[in-house]
């Protein structure tokens, strides 16, 4: 995960996945990939490969095997390219969007809300050094889902609802293939928090229906970033 700069506009100061928004240059890429195809789902998966890249020095998402060295490299090329596209040729690597399993998608009821798509990626353990880009996020660090909810729950962690809701049902798994079977079984619907009143209390709500331990939280302990 990593800890949102506190200046953001958006969930400042909040612990997140990587990721962020599909650029021209994504769906530019994704056409060459796959003329005349659906492209929405294309582009984004090749945004969460660059912006995973881009904002953690990992590289997933790739048809090969990446060393440490050629990763960081590869973010430098990156950083100054400004697209995927040109990292892919310098390296010769060819994208494998298909490692990327769906795992959510969230659009909150409000305006400039992100239309947002969750992915798992296996990673094997997991032991890479990261480095913080130092411009969105202010650290990087590794932790299950259970270890962040509990730093959350202890006030060490700061995370928006959505962040919440995902990790709580992460942590319901206990190794990746459990959690990738379990997404590929779940259909993917696009989920909007509402808010009702139960009992005279204001809740943040989300479907029963849609793969999540918890549905529900008190709109007033509720961070909504």
């Amino acid at each position: 995960m990593l800890q949102r700069t506190e200046q953001m506009r958006f969930a400042g100061g909040a612990a997140v996945f990587p990721g962020g928004r599909v650029d021209p240059a994504d769906l530019e890429l994704a056409k060459r990939l796959a003329p005349g195809e659906e492209l929405d789902e294309l582009a984004s998966r090749i945004a969460a490969i660059r912006e995973t890249l881009e904002e953690t020095g990992l590289a997933m998402g790739l048809a090969h095997k990446v060393s440490a060295q050629a990763a960081i490299e590869a973010r430098h090329v990156l950083a100054n390219e400004g697209a995927i596209a040109p990292v892919l040729a310098r390296f010769g690597w060819t994208l494998a969007p298909e490692q990327l399993v769906p795992f959510a998608r969230w659009l909150p009821p409000r305006e400039r809300a992100f239309d947002t798509r969750f992915y798992l990626a296996d990673l094997g353990t997991g032991a890479v050094e990261l480095a913080a880009d130092l411009t969105e996020s202010a650290r990087l660090f590794w932790t299950s889902a259970r270890e962040a909810l509990a730093m959350a729950d202890s006030g060490a962690l700061k995370v928006i609802f959505p962040t919440r809701r995902n990790l709580e049902r992460l942590a319901t798994f206990s190794s990746f293939a459990d959690a990738r079977d379990h997404a590929r079984a779940t259909p993917i619907r696009t989920i909007t928090p509402r808010r009702v009143t139960i009992d005279g209390e204001e809740w943040l709500t989300i479907p029963d229906d849609a793969g999540y331990p918890v549905t529900r939280q008190l709109a007033s302990t509720a961070l909504r970033g």
